[in-house]
């Protein structure tokens, strides 16, 4: 779960580009209960899903005159106190820039990029804008997780520009790469990085950065994703000590997972 979204390497916001944000506003309304609130002109109409008010995530409806390709999908960033110099460090570590380091108003300053193994992710240098709101709650950011050819490629790569620091958590048949920034300790573990080969559901839609969102009720939101355009990519597992996890899509492709924790025990 997610904790200090302030730690360098953090998640810090994570956000849709859509064909469609009206649609997906209607979508997401009935899956999380988000209310969209649209930015004006000066940030091209870049809006906010809220929960009561507070930022679960931001929204924006992407064309191909904007440089959009691969279709709507998430995009997770990752928090940074410079830019500039992540930006070096992610050249010099075998990534690519997709696009420069850029002020948004006074909010902060972002940029975006590709890891060594092509995999898109963003970051962002708070300004007046410190990041999301809300997680770790229905509706919120609680998990994110890599889907790359390599993990330890992956780990050495995120840990050349961020400092992540790994742990393998051992399961039947395998082990699970969990990663946490260096500057926080296990208890601020955010996310996992799971080899390509080995997600037949992932195989297909190749390398990525997949945000998971909590719910309190995974089958009543199944089902109200399933009935309202949306696909059901995998269906519930349940993971002892951890919770029950569904990945689905919605109506315009972009791809999300849901996670509803076991209950905290004491």
């Amino acid at each position: 779960m997610l904790s200090d979204l302030t730690l360098t390497g953090a998640p810090i916001w994570v956000d849709l580009g859509t064909t469609d944000i009206d649609g997906a506003a209607a979508f997401y309304k009935g899956v999380f209960g988000w209310d969209f609130e649209k930015g004006g002109e000066e940030v091209g109409g870049y809006g906010t899903f809220q929960i009561d008010g507070k930022a679960a995530a931001g929204g924006m409806a992407v064309t191909p005159e904007m440089g959009a390709t691969g279709g709507p999908s998430w995009s997770l960033y990752f928090c940074t106190p410079d830019a500039d110099a992540t930006a070096k460090k992610v050249e010099q570590a075998g990534g690519r820039t997709l696009f420069e380091p850029m002020d948004v108003l006074d909010y902060g300053r972002m940029a975006g990029f590709a890891d060594a193994a092509g995999v898109a992710f963003s970051v962002w240098q708070p300004g007046q804008n410190k990041g999301l709101d809300v997680v770790n709650v229905p509706g919120g950011l609680i998990w994110t997780e890599l889907y790359t050819p390599d993990i330890e490629a992956g780990a050495a790569f995120y840990d050349a520009v961020f400092g992540w620091k790994t742990i393998a958590q051992p399961f039947e048949g395998g082990s699970y790469t969990m990663v946490y920034p260096g500057g926080g300790t296990a208890d601020d573990m955010f996310g996992g990085l799971w080899p390509l080969d080995q997600d037949p559901v992932e195989q297909e839609a190749g390398v990525y950065w997949m945000p998971y969102f909590q719910v309190a009720d995974i089958d009543a939101v199944v089902e109200k994703a399933r009935t309202t355009g949306g696909t059901v990519r995998a269906e519930r597992m349940d993971l002892a000590g951890v919770g029950a996890f569904a990945k689905l899509a919605d109506p315009h492709g972009a791809k999300f997972a849901l996670m509803q924790p076991e209950p905290q025990q004491g």
